[in-house]
């Protein structure tokens, strides 16, 4: 199915950003290494991803073709053909971006033109179908207005079918727009495509096409006053099309698939707007029906109809095409068949909700399942809500037949309609058609003499199955009884869910297919293997594997996961597919969920617990649930660690299955575990090598339970689970009763001898006592010796006192503690120790009264423990004669906690002490605050040391001492006080949703009472409380909404004091972006967290995940933006990042949402990674670890960088030289510079050079600074005179050699900035060369158009230019004054031809002269001797030579035919006479007759192409060379310019130049004041020209002033103005020099206004700037020679260190581009 295109302003803004050039092949380097990247296997639950292909450009559409096993992906501008098993390339094609306008047909509909610009369009796939039949791969996109293009099925790179054919000239081809617009032409709008089987008697395939208009007044295209589409006007919203390749390729795409069908369905173009369609998909259903069996096509779409239509009132539509019977049935019109009806997925009884919109279909065998969504306002905030609902193709066919009985046979108007209103061509309402049966076909698919289209009015319903939100795409499949359906969401997730045969969901797993990016719409199984999926996000494919069963372990995991895919293959004993099973198909061999766990294999064995002393002959083995017969087969039984018997079956069983197994031998019997009486032995059934079922069996041990329950061995042995006896004269459990001696033994746990429980006295420590242990059951061991154990070695003497009774005699223990208990046991005597039973243990208690007694209340109140002690200096035992203990001193109180509490009352007040009662009945009332009660808890008292009571309500506040009366009466020094807590306001009032926000609650007395609640909403409470007198600071818990919350305070646990405080819960900050995403591995650099709502942000820490150090703490800058150091990594990866914002971590909302989706297994993924590479590295320029350095000299330090891919800034570095630091000045990929400007002290020594980049920290080399001058001065006192010179030659060589290593260190770093100059001015440069120069027609005002010359003009200045250049020198300049006394009279052509003053008498004989003269010049030979002849004077010069000629041309110009013979006769000669001498010279100059007479027979023949053709362009490109050269600064004085042609002229220097634009009036050439664009470097008559330009540009240069003859004049305010020249007082004088004043240099600002007027006396003190003597005037730079003197400034010389040839780019910008040259780009340029 060809699904819509997806996408909508932001993939498009993507796909241009990551489009690679037109049509070239986008890099493949970084794909494999991405695949490597993405090819581990993603599992979640029961799904696996097995492989991706990511594209660089979003993805539109894909297509299988399981019999090759290929997969063919349309993404943005890419065609790519893949391998279906693991998606490797093997194949691609680039189709975009191409120029294309949405205002343009076609450039394959040869008879239309377009007016209109292309611009480079990305091409968005929108079709991608295949045709198997044809071997074609059907592929349209949406530029030049929905184009296809049919490729070949195998090779997607190629072409199969060129469409529009190329036809012969004898035959041609006629295209019409509707056979090339096929899909739509927009990037959001939807497309679907279905290739359809042949229609009868057609010998091709057809082709399904479903568009949204995106025509004239459309969302796509809004309708506007200048601009038209011919896109839609006229293309159906629903169409077949040919497909046939093999027939006439002029048909193809054609609708007339023969004379009578027209198969098209299109909405009136008036009802277009309201009936929007969106279309969702087309399938097919049945896909493969039975022979003669009617099949169908089927729309999936939305309308985006108005409330209140009649047709089609349910936004979510299925609309049903009827296709012909097999290949030779008759095919009918579209519109005939053509019938839609509503979709409504809505919840049930009790619910409201409506899913209106349809997102996804996927058709099964008997159900239609859909995904839609409830549309959110704009902007959607989360996920939309979404639900699956199921739709029967059997209620489908139903109400389709009802609805066409209910319009021709019943009409009932409110159950269907003909889309008369809506649909072109249609017949009219429904109406009762007589005498008429329709046919079951007819009921199904119409008929032409039917009213068609129908429209079914009511909706066919459904109840969501499934409900979560952001479900983007469903597909489904039908396996072992269950219906598994698999969900893709807008966060790049894919849910699996199982249903059961009643639609009600058992199971659910997820896996994150690509975070962030939206699954598409469309899913396919693949057709070779059902168990994997294909689905595609925005910018990759993916095939998932439907169920990753080898996650389950056990028959019961598979089986008990409900997974529809899953079941257990038993003889393999795991967890698979079906297909993965051996031998599958045959009963019992594999288990599938729906059969539930109690069909998994199991087993027992008999006998199931085995004495460790008894033979046993075998074991049973009974072998039940879904197992295949046993017998036959390799058998054994695996009792572990490589332990097996022999297993046999002893034939065919149904049902339960009987084994037979040898147990194992008695010497590999496992051990018993320590204090246990048996042992569980695992044993387990293996049949061809794999044990597929087990079973566990006890072996035991009697004759050890007496060994594990000493104490009570005989009880033990007789309450066993397998059978043992007790020995009484052995004192022994056996497990055969044959071993005991004759004597009675007990039969039963009752009738074990054992010692009966009686309390006894404690005892004191080391008093001698008597004890009597009654005993039970004594006939066994009647009179038998036995011994009373106490423990560890403290053993004495038993005495019988009766049958029942025995007595310990002379008993004394000892202890060291407060109290000890001794439990007490008899024993037989002799080893090793037989204990009687003792299930109730009898313990005495001996107490020490000298220990654990401080004071006399604790003393004494041992009694009621026992304890006779008595208090005398300390507590002691008393004596048997000493009287009763006395009374205690009064309470002694020495604390009270809290001293505070509030006036209801609950406080716990603890009072810590001495002698504060024996007991909790002398204190139980005694305890008062004043004249207020305060009652004891039980619990919490501690005898004479601590009281713990709850305070009782007061009456008012009060302040008063503790009392606590035990008899008599002890007060605290200390005073509780009874106060009024209040509370006032609360901040901060807001916070996000999550919870973590700290808030601080002031009031007064907020310290009071022991116990202090604040909550929220009065059921939440806030945590992490801390108070002070006046605040309370806790933590809010989280919100369910985004809503106020009231708080209160809650002292005691009594009533809540709200005191207005409001607590404002709001939507939860949100992180959009983080930069820049790569840190170094030692962490520490600035992270910049881009977002929203970071005001309500306290706190915030960055944390990485697994290879992350300690999270590190951020800074909120403002409400957008956080900064936070990255963490330190423990290696070099790519990780992802966890934001905690208040102490709660960062949840995207999105992915929140789908948590909810599976709990269990949603593993949500941050969205934000961090790539940690390694640490940089640096070093010296000379890599040296030691740099000398002298004390009070600057220093200048150059750090080598080595290459890497962190992208630091410069601001990221820290150089420090000690605790120095040194200022970065230039920082490349390589190199940093740095100098210090403070002094070094010299008093360390030795200072370490480091440079810091976040947490790393290398020090590169030690700086060692110059030692004293003391050395050297006793060296000087006490050498000789040699070694005095040595000392001094040695010094002056360091001295040198530093400052050569300081010159170096200087010249490297301006070297440096020389390069940093040139890259600067060579980025400039090519910058300038993109000028765009068409604006010269803007400045040209054509209403005079191009100053051409008239012809007699023209050859009158080309004859006799000397003639024409006097002539307007001295008439035509206005500017100059004539005295017409003083010159003689000049003419504009040649003397010759002007006007001849003859008298009368002689004109007749001058008119026949001139007459014969004629004649002459008639004859060939005369002339050509008389030219020769007057050539051979000497005295006739080369003036002479050009005026001969030229009065020749005019003479004979209406004769050119003999003009060119007599031309044609003189350049034989003269190439005869040239030929002698130097031929090379000839035509070089114009130096003869004949040479002249060919340039003016050149200019006449040329004058009509110079003025039609040449002329025009050649006017402009002066004008654009004028125009560009006057856009940078010019040298007045040497003529230099910033943009010129001429190398030697350009000016080498960067001399910074800003325009001005200046307000200028000046009454002449006919406009009185405009607005002139200079430059701030020009100088005054450069400005003046400019104007003068401007002014008079419509008039003839010839009549302009001059600039010398104007003034100009600046109004700098309304009372100040200024004449302004380029000299004057104020120039400024430079190296002797002055430098020529400039708009700069008067500080003229933009939009001054200046005025300038002709002057009535020329002004001669300065002549014309170019004129100036260079010796003593300069305007921009100075003269070359100049330069080459050593007197200069530091500025030039600076200035001159940049290479003057970097410049030299600034010729290539001043050439004209092609558009100066003409209006019409197919027109070549004229060649100059």
């Amino acid at each position: 199915m060809a699904p819509r295109a997806a996408g909508g302003a932001p993939l498009s803004a993507r796909a241009a950003a990551a489009s690679p050039p037109p049509f070239q092949t986008p890099p493949r380097c970084p794909v494999p290494l991405l695949l490597l990247l993405l090819l581990g296997a993603a599992r979640a639950g029961a799904l696996e991803i097995q492989r991706r292909f990511p594209s660089p450009t979003p993805t539109n559409n894909f297509a299988l073709d399981g019999a090759a096993g290929t997969v063919y992906l349309a993404a943005v501008n890419r065609l790519y053909q893949l391998s279906g098993a693991n998606l490797s390339l093997e194949a691609e094609a680039a189709v975009g971006p191409v120029p294309d306008s949405p205002l343009c047909h076609a450039p394959q509909l040869p008879q239309a033109s377009c007016e209109h610009p292309r611009r480079l369009t990305d091409n968005y796939n929108k079709i991608l179908q295949l045709d198997p039949g044809q071997g074609l791969v059907v592929v349209c996109g949406s530029i030049y207005q929905g184009f296809c293009q049919l490729r070949r099925r195998g090779n997607i790179s190629a072409v199969a079918v060129r469409f529009p054919p190329a036809a012969p000239p004898a035959e041609p081809v006629t295209v019409f727009p509707s056979m090339l617009n096929v899909a739509a032409n927009h990037p959001n709008a939807s497309t679907v495509g279905l290739v359809l089987p042949p229609a009868a008697g057609a010998g091709g395939s057809r082709l399904l096409v479903g568009a949204t208009y995106t025509g004239y007044g459309s969302s796509f295209f809004p309708r506007n006053r200048s601009l038209e589409d011919h896109r839609f006007e006229n293309t159906p919203e629903i169409a077949i099309r040919s497909l046939d390749t093999r027939g006439d390729l002029a048909k193809l795409f054609t609708f007339d698939l023969n004379p009578s069908d027209d198969n098209i369905l299109k909405i009136k173009q008036g009802a277009k707007e309201q009936h929007k369609l969106g279309f969702v998909s087309a399938f097919l259903h049945p896909s493969d029906p039975p022979p003669g069996a009617q099949s169908y096509a089927y729309l999936a779409l939305n309308s985006e109809a108005r409330a209140g239509d009649k047709e089609s009132q349910a936004r979510s539509l299925l609309a049903r095409i009827c296709l012909p019977h097999g290949a030779g049935g008759d095919a009918k019109k579209l519109t005939e068949s053509y019938i839609q009806l509503g979709l409504q997925c809505a919840g049930g009884a009790g619910r409201g909700d409506l899913y209106s919109r349809l997102v996804s279909v996927f058709p099964a065998r008997e159900r239609l399942f859909a995904v839609f969504e409830r549309p959110q306002g704009s902007p959607a905030t989360r996920a939309a809500p979404a639900a699956l609902c199921a739709f029967r193709f059997a209620d489908v066919l139903a109400a389709i037949r009802a609805a066409r009985t209910a319009c021709f046979v019943e009409p009932a108007p409110d159950v269907v309609a003909v889309l008369d209103s809506v649909v072109q061509g249609t017949g009219p309402a429904c109406e009762r058609k007589l005498n008429i049966q329709l046919q079951p076909e007819q009921l199904d698919c119409g008929a032409a003499h039917l009213q068609h289209p129908l429209s079914i009015l009511q909706p066919l319903k459904a109840t969501p199955v499934f409900r979560a939100p952001g479900l983007t795409s469903v597909a489904v499949a039908s396996v072992n009884n269950y219906t598994a359906v698999f969900l893709g969401t807008v966060n790049g997730r894919l849910l699996k869910i199982n249903l059961n045969e009643s639609m009600q969901v058992v199971s659910r797993r997820m896996v994150t297919v690509a975070y962030g990016e939206p699954v598409h719409h469309v899913m396919q199984f693949d057709p070779a293997d059902s168990g994997y999926l294909y689905l595609m996000t925005s910018h990759q494919i993916a095939r998932v594997k439907v169920a990753a069963c080898n996650v389950h372990s056990t028959c019961g995991d598979c089986v008990g996961a409900a997974d529809a895919y899953c079941g257990w293959c038993a003889l393999e004993t795991r967890c698979t597919l079906q297909q993965d099973c051996a031998n599958s198909s045959q009963q019992h061999f594999w288990t599938s969920a729906s059969e539930g766990p109690s069909r998994c294999p199991a087993m027992t064995v008999l006998p199931a617990e085995i004495d460790v002393r008894q033979e046993y002959p075998g074991m049973i083995l009974q072998i039940s649930g879904s197992l295949p017969s046993l017998s036959g087969m390799e058998m054994a039984c695996d009792y572990g660690n490589n332990i097996r018997t022999v297993a046999r079956v002893p034939g065919p069983a149904f049902g339960h299955q009987i084994a037979y197994c040898n147990l194992l031998p008695r010497d590999q019997f496992p051990p018993f575990p320590p204090n246990q009486d048996h042992v569980t032995v695992e044993m387990s059934v293996r049949v061809n090598g794999r044990n597929i079922v087990k079973a566990n069996f006890t072996i035991y041990d009697c004759s050890r339970t007496a060994q594990v329950y000493p104490h009570t061995a005989c009880t033990s042995c007789l309450s066993a689970q397998w059978p043992c006896f007790w020995c009484s004269q052995q004192h022994s459990c056996v497990s055969n009763q044959s071993q005991c001696e004759a004597s009675p033994n007990p039969t039963s746990p009752q009738d074990c001898p054992r010692t009966l429980l009686s309390p006894l006295a404690p005892v004191p420590t080391g008093g001698s006592q008597n004890i009597l242990v009654p005993l039970a059951n004594t006939a066994f061991f009647q009179g038998a010796a036995l011994e009373c154990s106490f423990g560890l070695e403290e053993i004495f003497e038993a005495v019988w006192v009766n049958e029942t009774v025995v007595r310990c005699d002379q008993v004394v223990l000892h202890t060291t503690q407060k109290s000890q208990v001794f439990p007490l046991s008899l024993q037989l005597k002799g080893r090793p120790a037989r204990f009687l039973d003792s299930p109730e243990p009898m313990t005495v208690v001996v107490y020490n009264c000298a220990m654990g007694s401080p004071d006399c209340s604790q003393c004494l109140g041992r009694e009621d423990l026992g304890h006779m002690c008595v208090w005398s200096d300390g507590c002691r035992l008393r004596g048997p004669l000493q009287p009763m203990a006395g009374t205690c001193p009064a309470p002694e109180i020495r604390a009270i906690e809290p001293l505070s509490g509030p006036l209801d009352g609950g406080t716990l007040l603890t009072i810590r002490g001495r002698n504060l009662g024996q007991r909790l009945s002398d204190v139980a009332h005694g305890v008062w605050i004043g004249g207020v009660a305060c009652e004891l808890l039980p619990d919490r008292y501690t005898v004479s040391e601590e009281i713990v009571c709850v305070t009782g309500p007061a009456p008012g506040p009060l302040s008063d001492v503790v009392t606590v009366n035990a008899s008599k009466e002890g007060k605290s020094r200390d005073r509780f006080s009874y106060v009024l807590p209040l509370v006032h306001s609360l901040e901060p009032t807001m916070g996000p949703k999550a919870g973590g926000t700290r808030i601080t609650i002031h009031g007064n007395d907020l310290h009071v009472g022991s116990e202090l609640q604040v909550l929220v909403n009065d059921t939440d409470p806030c945590t992490e409380l801390m108070r002070t007198d006046t605040s309370i600071a806790c933590t809010m818990p989280e919100g369910s909404l985004p809503a106020p919350v009231p708080v209160c305070v809650r002292f005691e646990r009594r009533g809540c004091m709200h005191g207005n405080l409001t607590f404002w819960y709001m939507q939860n900050p949100v992180i959009t972006a983080i930069s820049p995403r790569r840190s170094p591995v030692s962490g520490g650099r600035t992270i910049t967290v881009a977002g929203e709502r970071f005001h309500m942000v306290q706190n915030v820490s960055m944390a990485v995940h697994h290879i992350g150090r300690e999270p590190t703490l951020c800074k909120v800058l403002n409400s957008t933006l956080i900064t936070c150091p990255s963490p330190g990594a423990l290696s070099n990866a790519s990780a992802p990042v966890d934001f905690f914002i208040n102490g709660r971590a960062y949840a995207d909302e999105v992915a929140v949402a789908e948590e909810l989706l599976d709990p269990e297994e949603a593993q949500r993924g941050s969205r934000f990674r961090l790539d940690y590479l390694p640490n940089p590295q640096f070093s010296t320029a000379k890599r040296e670890k030691w740099i000398k350095h002298h004390p009070g000299e600057p220093l200048t330090l150059v750090i080598h960088k080595e290459q890497d891919s962190l992208g630091l800034q410069s601001h990221e570095y820290r150089v420090k030289i000690g605790q120095v630091s040194c200022d970065i000045q230039i920082v490349s990929d390589r190199i940093i510079h740095c100098s210090v400007n403070e002094s070094l002290g010299a008093a360390e020594g030795q200072l370490p050079i480091t440079i810091q980049v976040g947490n790393f920290n290398q020090t590169i080399a030690t700086l060692q600074l110059g030692g004293s001058e003391t050395a050297i001065i006793v060296s000087i006192v006490i050498c000789s005179v040699l070694l005095l010179l040595s000392v001094v030659a040695l010094f002056v060589f360091c001295t040198k050699s530093r400052r050569a290593e300081r010159y170096w260190q200087k010249t490297l770093l301006q070297m440096e900035e020389m390069e940093s100059q040139i890259r600067e001015e060579i980025r400039k440069g090519f910058a300038e060369l993109q000028t765009d120069m068409t604006d010269l027609t803007k400045e040209l005002n054509r209403s005079q158009g191009i100053p051409f010359l008239e012809y007699k003009h023209f050859v009158t200045r080309t004859f006799f230019p000397k003639c024409s250049s006097l002539y307007e020198e001295r008439y035509v300049l206005p500017s100059q004054t004539l005295n017409s006394q003083g010159s003689s009279q000049a003419q504009e052509t040649h003397p010759l031809l002007g006007e001849w003053k003859i008298p009368e008498s002689c004109r007749p004989n001058m008119e026949e002269g001139i007459s014969l003269f004629s004649s002459l010049l008639n004859n060939k030979h005369f002339l050509i001797v008389f030219v020769h002849a007057l050539e051979q004077q000497k005295d006739f010069a080369v003036r002479d030579r050009c005026s001969l000629a030229s009065l020749l041309t005019i003479a004979l110009h209406g004769k050119l035919e003999y003009y060119t013979s007599i031309m044609k006769e003189l350049l034989v000669d003269l190439i005869d006479a040239s030929a002698a001498k130097n031929p090379k010279l000839m035509l070089r100059r114009t130096e003869s007759v004949v040479e002249k007479m060919l340039t003016n027979w050149m200019s006449i023949c040329m004058y009509s192409c110079l003025r039609e053709t040449v002329g025009e362009p050649f006017f402009l490109l002066l004008c654009a060379i004028k125009q560009q050269i006057n856009k940078g600064s010019i040298d007045a004085i040497t003529g230099k310019a910033r943009y010129t042609l001429n190398e030697e002229w350009l000016l080498r220097e960067n001399i910074e130049a800003k325009p001005r634009n200046l307000n200028v009036s000046f009454q002449g050439c006919g406009m009185d004041s405009l607005s002139v664009r200079a430059m701030d470097t020009d100088t005054l008559t450069q400005v003046k020209e400019k104007i003068l330009e401007a002014f008079c540009k419509n008039v003839p240069y010839s009549q302009w002033p001059r600039a010398e003859d104007v003034d100009l004049e600046w109004f700098a305010s309304s009372t100040q103005s200024y004449i302004l020249r380029d000299l004057d007082d104020t120039s400024v004088v430079e190296d002797g020099r002055k430098k020529l004043n400039t708009l700069a240099h008067y500080k003229i600002p933009e939009g001054a206004s200046l005025a300038m007027s002709l002057i009535d006396k020329k002004d001669n003190t300065l002549g014309r700037v170019k004129d100036l003597d260079t010796e003593k005037y300069f305007h921009l730079v100075l003269p070359t020679d100049e330069l080459a003197e050593p007197k200069k400034s530091h500025r030039q010389s600076h200035r001159k260190k940049v290479l003057p040839e970097i410049y030299l780019t600034r010729l290539l910008s001043t050439k004209p581009s092609s558009p100066v040259l003409g209006e019409h780009p197919e027109e070549p340029p004229v060649c100059l």
